[in-house]
């Protein structure tokens, strides 16, 4: 877990501290890899970020017990699937409570401000016979990890923003389908490039938008329970 972790903060390491850290140099030394490294790119190394900005969509587990090691089902990490949590329709794991650690983890780890740049569920929608979109599925993810970010603020963590994934239905970068929405606003454009492109507000989108209004006051506590 720890050789795993590192590989994941190795950038951020850098960036944020100015130098390689020792970890990687030893994984340079045992794989024969040579840096060219002037004293000027040193130098350089030196003007470090002023804040970290991630994504967040999943976490996953890992094992000493390679015969049981796969990867979560759209995971482009090496981790293997957690049996304690639930996962949307493409496998992506989904753990509200993740993002709290991640957020304690790289706080304890740079003590740099923290900015969520991505975070949201791919789900495909419904629309119903009044054309509305009751995307409830959607509301309780970004519920659940916005409280989670609130937890991490009082936990004393420094968040200087939350964006989410993303405000309107794209093609999924991921798997190259419009059918894994995202967004608030629901696209009529299906896999095959079908659609009249009509644009319509999902129930999701009064929500959020009154998360907004509210400053967080108008969360629930968290309701997608373990399976």
């Amino acid at each position: 877990a720890m050789e795993e972790n590192r590989r994941w903060m190795f950038f951020g390491d850098v960036q944020a501290r100015g130098q390689y850290p020792g970890y990687m140099q030893r994984f340079f030394r045992d794989h024969n890899i040579t840096i060219e490294m002037t004293e000027s790119d040193a130098e350089d190394l030196k003007h470090t970020v002023d804040f970290i900005s991630f994504s967040y969509y999943m976490t996953g587990c890992v094992s000493h017990d390679e015969s049981i090691n796969k990867n979560a089902q759209g995971n482009i990490l090496n981790m293997i699937p957690n049996p304690h949590l639930k996962s949307s329709e493409w496998g992506w794991q989904i753990d509200p409570v993740g993002l709290r650690v991640l957020l304690n983890t790289l706080w304890d780890r740079y003590q740099k401000p923290l900015f969520i740049v991505e975070n949201g569920l791919g789900e495909k929608d419904s629309v119903e016979a009044d054309g509305s979109i009751q995307d409830d599925y959607r509301i309780a993810y970004l519920n659940d990890h916005l409280v989670q970010v609130n937890e991490a603020i009082a936990d004393g963590v420094d968040i200087m923003g939350y964006t989410s994934w993303g405000p309107i239905d794209l093609v999924s970068a991921s798997h190259s389908q419009m059918s894994k929405r995202y967004g608030f606003i629901y696209v009529d454009r299906d896999d095959n490039g079908e659609g009249s492109l009509t644009r319509t507000r999902k129930k999701s989108f009064g929500w959020y938008a009154e998360v907004i209004k509210t400053r967080g006051l108008s969360l629930k506590k968290i309701t997608i329970k373990a399976p």
